[in-house]
């Protein structure tokens, strides 16, 4: 694995700092700790990041949120484009204290938009000052939780939502895998959401967006896509990746 150096930790914030940064897939990013926030937005491809041995997953649409003093690392599989924003610890006092994904608003990702286009690292005009307090206000307001794709090693489910992460496109019902687990879908249903916060489906159909993500940053057509993920046609498969996404798969592919 290579690791990126250069410029990883990215700019101190004064008090707001940005880039946008792509980095080659297999590139790793060591482990650090930083006194002011981080918000890390996928514009393409799929952000990983572990922090305190948590891994979050964060595809476009959504956000990582680390706050200040958390212990992080990242490796990304993929091509990967983010935008990366710090923000000094004295704006964070009331921003979520726990790191957690983020439902990005268009708001808060037109203001990113713009100080790309116009290559601002730290805004100082006292326009750009305000823009930035935007994006800061919109950090606290932004629906959270806390993770995208969330691990356990429940008993019960661990070895379930193993199963399922190696192959997405098993089409097998809550059901049949509670029958398959010696329990009932009743059980199984209530387990998912006490552990998870989800139910099975919810969590199933955002596996498939990441790997969908993934396959689709590799060059496989989008027919390929949905009959390796289990969709019985390519219009049912456009139609769950438009609804979590706000755009098809080509549009992404256009926009990256």
């Amino acid at each position: 694995m290579l690791y990126a150096h250069e410029g990883i930790d990215g700019e101190p914030p004064r008090p707001v700092s940005f880039r946008t940064v792509r980095y080659k897939g297999g590139t790793g990013f060591p482990l650090k700790r930083q006194v002011w926030g981080e918000l890390n937005y996928a514009l393409q491809g799929i952000a990983q990041i572990n922090i305190e041995g948590v891994r979050f997953l964060s595809p476009p649409q959504y956000a990582i949120w680390i706050p200040p003093g958390f212990e992080h690392d990242a490796s990304n599989p993929q091509d990967v484009l983010y935008v990366t924003t710090h923000i000094a610890a004295e704006l964070c006092a009331d921003l979520p204290q726990q790191p957690c994904t983020l439902d990005l608003s268009a708001l808060l990702k037109a203001v990113l938009a713009d100080f790309d286009r116009r290559d601002i690292r730290h805004p100082r005009t006292p326009e750009d000052l305000r823009l930035a307090m935007v994006i800061v206000d919109q950090v606290r307001v932004a629906p959270h939780f806390a993770q995208y794709l969330p691990t356990t090693a429940d008993i019960l489910l661990g070895p379930m939502l193993s199963q399922l992460q190696q192959e997405p496109g098993d089409k097998r019902s809550a059901g049949e895998w509670a029958r398959r687990a010696g329990t009932t879908e009743r059980t199984l249903s209530r387990r998912c959401q006490e552990v998870l916060g989800m139910s099975f489906n919810d969590w199933r159909q955002r596996l498939r967006l990441l790997t969908a993500l993934a396959l689709l940053d590799e060059g496989e057509s989008v027919h390929g896509v949905a009959e390796r993920l289990g969709y019985s046609n390519p219009s049912a498969f456009i139609a769950m990746f438009k609804r979590l996404t706000g755009v098809s798969p080509s549009q992404m592919r256009n926009r990256a």
